[in-house]
């Protein structure tokens, strides 16, 4: 299979819209992904204080894809592969994944920090791949997307930042309200986006099975303090190293250029997670 490049059609609407979708890109193993995304829950638990998923709360493994040597393979799969060098060239970097079991509604919001932890510069790029494993649609639970709304310093982003995740004080409308674009998906849909995006959804089960996978492109010289602050984030779920063993031990040469070089820079990790078990009682799974 030859890997997927992106036109430039597509290329120039998620610059604009912040957003793809590629509607049955991988319906040709959906089956074999969904029995390994169980797998990996039975195996690692995943709910409250590591037991089954009970429909009370999300439940959240990180890193996801890692845990498993199937699933870990996505990541050489050429559409995927195709997609993430399309947007981030060659040699971009693969920096984690995460596995959920949602519970209803979630909020408007965008997955970067808007507020700039970068000083002044505008957040970083970070693409986020997501595959939902049951039907959703607006209504029930589908990733939501104002499109347009990922463009730090536009004017209708920067609103936006302000008056969405208040919008019934800021708006006079609900969360479920706010105009937007509903992306319906099926298993073996893909949905891609800018994780500056704004996002949310509603009126989803208790039990919507979506996992993610998020890149960015290499860090410059000038950029490695920012790559080492997003390490140190790892250090909530209390995980000594940036990626699981089934990536790092299945790794192909080609996989390794996308994790050569958080691991490069993932030394400071462990004390980090030893602060991180002196203050909380147990990881953090959302």
């Amino acid at each position: 299979m030859s890997r997927l490049q992106l036109t430039p059609q597509q290329l120039a609407f998620m610059e604009t819209f912040g957003y793809l979708v590629f509607p049955g890109l991988l319906s040709d193993t959906i089956d074999r992904i969904i029995d390994e995304f169980e797998a990996v829950f039975a195996q690692h638990g995943g709910g409250h204080d590591g037991k089954p998923h009970d429909g009370t709360a999300r439940s959240c493994l990180v890193p996801f894809i890692d845990q498993n040597e199937y699933l870990a393979s996505l990541l050489d799969d050429p559409r995927i592969d195709g997609i993430f060098t399309s947007l981030l060239s060659e040699d971009y970097n693969y920096l984690g994944s995460d596995g959920n079991y949602y519970v209803g509604d979630t909020g408007w919001h965008s997955d970067t920090d808007w507020s700039g932890r970068m000083r002044g510069k505008p957040p970083r790029i970070f693409y986020k791949l997501a595959l939902y494993l049951d039907p959703v649609t607006g209504d029930t639970g589908a990733l939501r997307v104002i499109p347009g709304s990922h463009r730090y310093g536009d004017r209708f982003a920067e609103d936006l930042q302000q008056t969405v995740r208040n919008s019934q004080e800021k708006l006079g409308i609900s969360g479920a309200e706010v105009p937007a674009i509903a992306l319906n998906s099926n298993p073996g849909d893909v949905v891609v986006f800018n994780q500056n995006t704004k996002h949310s959804s509603w009126g989803g089960s208790n039990r919507r099975r979506m996992f993610t996978i998020n890149c960015t492109a290499r860090y410059g010289e000038d950029e490695l303090p920012y790559l080492r602050n997003e390490i140190s984030a790892f250090a909530r779920f209390w995980i000594d190293s940036v990626y699981g063993e089934a990536m790092l031990r299945t790794a192909t040469p080609e996989r390794m250029v996308h994790l050569h070089q958080p691991l490069s820079f993932q030394d400071h990790l462990i004390a980090e997670v030893q602060k991180a078990k002196e203050t909380m009682k147990e990881p953090s799974r959302g």
